[in-house]
């Protein structure tokens, strides 16, 4: 179904370090350093160890007020509550402000060490149904410069669908959502399967944040399953079509 198992052992002598909880200069919790690992682009052995992300948007008070549309910037934590990456938006003052949801951008997504390793390109493409033949694109660079994959918006009357590919645009996965992406009071999926969307491989979620929050502030929670053993180039490139739904749906 598109996934590998990924090399997990360790050098003859080396001591895998017990987990620890590492706060740092701001007072965030990160997830210890894992040890390099052949054949993974640097900085994605952390997603060698964790079967699921979650992603929380962080509050721009500015934007609040104003409603003046700022960078976005999220927190990427493991299961345990530890910071794995930060990720911040890079887009014109312009741009975001006049292109709304429809506008390109750049996210970079950076590691406790202070380093870029995977980064997310959104080109510039039409955001109406009526035009299935410029729907929208998200590419993946781990590390930056290296593609390591894309997700492509597929056209449908009423689902949101979308298609995760490797470097070489082959097709791996396929991306499910929901008719009706705005509910009140529950978790909204969207369901990663296989290619002919007979098996289950994972789930992209949007948390219900609360009442007051979802009416008067545009940042949301979000959560992404996959398997241990998927390729971590394909872990990376799921995070990044959570990233294109967020931007499309919410």
């Amino acid at each position: 179904y598109g996934f590998q198992a990924q090399p997990m052992g360790f050098p003859a002598g080396f001591v895998v370090p017990p987990v620890q909880n590492q706060p740092t200069m701001d007072g965030k919790i990160w997830m210890p350093i894992p040890p390099s690992i052949p054949n993974c682009p640097p900085g994605l052995e952390y997603l060698t160890q964790i079967d699921q992300i979650l992603i929380h948007q962080q509050l721009e008070l500015l934007e609040i007020v104003t409603g003046f549309e700022e960078n976005n910037k999220y927190e990427l934590k493991n299961a345990l509550g530890q910071r794995v990456y930060f990720a911040a938006e890079d887009t014109d003052c312009l741009t975001r402000n006049c292109c709304g949801p429809s506008r390109p951008f750049t996210l970079r997504i950076i590691d406790n060490l202070g380093r870029e390793v995977i980064r997310l390109h959104r080109p510039l493409r039409c955001s109406s149904c009526l035009c299935p033949c410029c729907l929208q694109e998200l590419e993946v660079q781990a590390p930056p410069g290296t593609t390591v994959g894309y997700v492509v918006q597929n056209w449908h009357a009423c689902l949101p669908k979308f298609t995760i590919q490797d470097e070489r645009r082959t097709d791996i996965l396929k991306i499910t959502g929901p008719c009706i992406v705005c509910r009140c009071c529950e978790d909204i999926h969207f369901e990663v399967k296989s290619l002919d969307e007979t098996c289950a491989v994972g789930r992209i979620s949007k948390q219900w944040t609360g009442l007051v929050r979802e009416m008067f502030t545009d940042t949301d929670n979000f959560g992404i399953s996959f398997p241990m053993d998927l390729d971590v180039k394909m872990k990376a490139v799921m995070i990044g079509a959570c990233f294109l739904i967020v931007s499309l749906s919410f």
